[in-house]
């Protein structure tokens, strides 16, 4: 008979419990103590040191929502300044541009900056690093991967012609093809939320770099769309998306990944 075993380290334990004002709290919604009813939340966050062999766990911060900012970003800042300095996450614009944050909270993919506090449901929130990546620590996943997929479409001008003096010209009606493309932000949220790229990351470009391959497909200034088409031309680059459209509902900007992958295939099916 076979056997199925988890992996290291995949079992995710309880973790410890943090206190407010020094006393253990049991009510997700208010903190009570002889004058005054705080409204807090508690954070369940996601903790894994590489330098122990522990599993890893879940530690519970309860936060008190009238001392911290309106966004999960400010509560994981708050937790760290204030309660635990162990923590470990990135962050960077707070403004939803740099896409640093980007983390799994309550179950979806989405950038702690931009995520509300008042959103949370029973005063309860789960926060995990991105899904089905390798952790480096806490909520830090290892990207490297994702990062050499987006190398590998080679997202940048690829012409034939000499450059011209002043810039590429583009009509008004060109331009507005990039829109909806060129505002990626790299988060990874799409393409981490998709189970294709789960189980064939190795292969299959994801979401991501898809997104950003059909950007320069598309641009009227980019003269190799040809060799673009030729370089996705295989059976797990492209074909491996099974149009569910988790990525267009995981991103964070509002983009369709998925509609992008489905132009890609268009254009594989019908040139000559």
């Amino acid at each position: 008979m076979a056997e199925i075993t988890l992996p290291k380290n995949s079992k995710i334990k309880k973790g410890k419990r943090y206190s407010l004002l020094n006393e253990l709290h049991t009510d997700a919604d208010f903190f009570k103590d002889s004058q005054n009813i705080y409204p807090i939340a508690e954070f369940y966050v996601y903790r894994w040191d590489p330098e122990n062999d522990n599993n890893p766990r879940h530690d519970i911060y309860p936060i008190n929502l009238d001392e911290c900012g309106p966004m999960i970003l400010d509560a994981l800042i708050k937790i760290k300044n204030e309660i635990d300095s162990t923590l470990t996450f990135r962050r960077s614009c707070r403004e939803g541009i740099c896409g640093s944050c980007a983390m799994n909270i309550d179950g979806v993919n989405t950038l702690a900056c931009t995520k509300p506090i008042a959103e949370i449901k029973n005063g309860v929130v789960k926060i995990n690093p991105l899904p089905h990546q390798p952790v480096i620590k806490d909520l830090v996943p290892d990207l490297s991967n994702f990062y050499q997929q987006h190398k590998n479409i080679k997202p940048w001008l690829r012409t034939k012609t000499n450059s011209p003096e002043k810039e590429w010209n583009q009509t008004k009606e060109d331009r507005e093809k990039i829109d909806g493309l060129y505002e990626c932000i790299m988060c990874a949220c799409c393409s981490t939320a998709c189970p294709s790229y789960w189980w064939n990351s190795d292969k299959y470009l994801g979401p991501a770099a898809l997104l950003q391959s059909y950007r320069w497909i598309v641009d009227s200034r980019d003269e190799e769309k040809k060799e673009r088409l030729d370089d996705l031309d295989d059976a797990f680059k492209v074909h491996s998306c099974r149009s569910i459209m988790n990525c267009s509902k995981a991103c964070p900007k509002g983009l369709s990944p998925a509609k992008a992958i489905a132009e890609i295939k268009k254009e594989l099916a019908t040139r000559k």
